[in-house]
């Protein structure tokens, strides 16, 4: 179950709400690239095969989006709970060279016992964006947080599956704003678990100015 305090109790919870995710996500989100479970459940874990061990993580690949991004970020607040991205769109472009493409991928964090956002991005060419490149393509108030703490809001360190740099957004202060989000619509019959992703992503998918479509928010309540 979601806890009280906005955060997921375990990785098979997690794997729960990403079923609920990427399952919604194909139902509302047509055209896009679909999200995938990376079913990592037999991986190497200190020397011992982790069999029978719920794990792996959710991957979706090559999302092409306008470069720049027009959307903003808009600040968490009850006022956004209450009235969910009304006309909110995906963004993405069918043309090959007038975007950037990003890989996405979201690992639960047993620590902070969250999910975290991994990507990474590459130019019409294939070559890869650095941190600069990237930060001219988020939207205008993402741009503003990441120029004033660079090294807390993205970051670059070893994806812990597959042992290579990506970038990350940091998970502190995740559970604050997500108990807030799960605690916004008290009508709901669905549980914390099943709503966790999707909530969460009308969040983080801003920073990319990425907003979820009404009915995808609309359906887990």
């Amino acid at each position: 179950m979601a806890n009280c305090d906005g955060s997921l109790s375990s990785i098979t919870d997690f794997q729960i709400a990403a079923n609920v995710f990427s399952e919604k996500w194909k139902i509302f989100n047509h055209g896009f690239p679909e999200w995938e479970w990376i079913d990592c459940s037999n991986r190497l874990l200190g020397g011992f095969v982790g069999r029978g061990v719920a794990d792996g993580y959710l991957s979706l690949q090559n999302l092409l989006l306008h470069t720049p991004l027009k959307v903003e970020l808009d600040e968490v607040s009850t006022d956004d709970i209450e009235e969910p991205f009304d006309n909110a769109t995906l963004v993405q472009s069918t043309s090959n060279d007038d975007g950037h493409r990003y890989d996405f991928h979201v690992v639960y964090s047993a620590s902070y016992r969250v999910p975290v956002l991994y990507f990474r991005a590459y130019s019409s060419d294939g070559q890869p964006l650095n941190l600069d490149e990237i930060e001219k393509n988020l939207p205008t108030k993402s741009a503003e947080v990441l120029t004033e703490s660079k090294w807390t809001f993205i970051t670059q360190e070893e994806h812990p599956y597959l042992n290579k740099p990506w970038y990350t957004l940091h998970p502190c202060g995740t559970s604050e704003w997500m108990k807030l989000l799960l605690a916004g619509d008290k009508s709901t019959t669905k549980s914390g678990t099943e709503r966790y992703l999707v909530s969460w992503f009308s969040v983080v998918g801003q920073v990319f100015g990425l907003k979820l479509p009404l009915d995808m928010l609309k359906s887990i309540n």
